[in-house]
């Protein structure tokens, strides 16, 4: 039996709350906490696959490579309440169809599936990024590249490990 939708969240709260949306619209829903749940519910070939950046401490990122491979022609959507440009580019690269930062309406959700290019008509923020979101932005595209490796990261950008991991643990600048 196909499946509509496959959440892929630590917080199960949310999950569920989505989940129940989902199914009042009709959609038939799984829901999956952690990575071996979530590649045992890929068997059922999801069409939808709604991927939380952050799972239990680890990156969404590392799963969706073996996500696309276990279904190729299933959609996925990394959701983040942690949203950086450089976690944005590289979720589409490793074949995430969009992005979304929470919080996302069940809409913009249903919205980011069915989108299958870049929008044009978006415009375009008015001021440029202040400097601490730009040390944010920069932070996560070095530990993007060392594959999430902290201390990797760390010397890559001359500092104490402890410093990077203090800074990390903070939410995002918002702009």
């Amino acid at each position: 039996m196909s499946l509509d939708f496959l959440l892929i969240d630590d917080d199960v709260a949310f999950a569920s709350i989505l989940s129940r949306s989902l199914g009042r619209r009709g959609y038939s829903v799984d829901i999956a906490c952690d990575e071996d749940s979530a590649l045992a519910a890929m068997m059922r070939a999801p069409r939808h696959v709604l991927l939380d950046l952050h799972l239990g401490g680890q990156s969404g990122l590392r799963l969706l490579p073996r996500l696309k491979a276990a279904g190729p022609d299933s959609r996925i959507v990394v959701l983040t309440g942690y949203a950086s440009i450089a976690t944005a580019v590289e979720a589409t690269k490793l074949g995430a169809v969009q992005y979304l930062a929470k919080p996302a309406t069940l809409d913009d959700i249903l919205a980011a599936f069915e989108q299958d290019a870049a929008n044009p008509d978006l415009a375009v923020a008015p001021q440029p990024m202040s400097l601490k979101r730009v040390t944010w932005e920069h932070l996560q595209r070095v530990l993007a590249e060392h594959g999430g490796n902290i201390s990797a990261t760390a010397r890559a950008l001359n500092m104490h490990r402890r410093t990077l991991q203090r800074m990390l643990a903070k939410r995002p600048v918002r702009e």
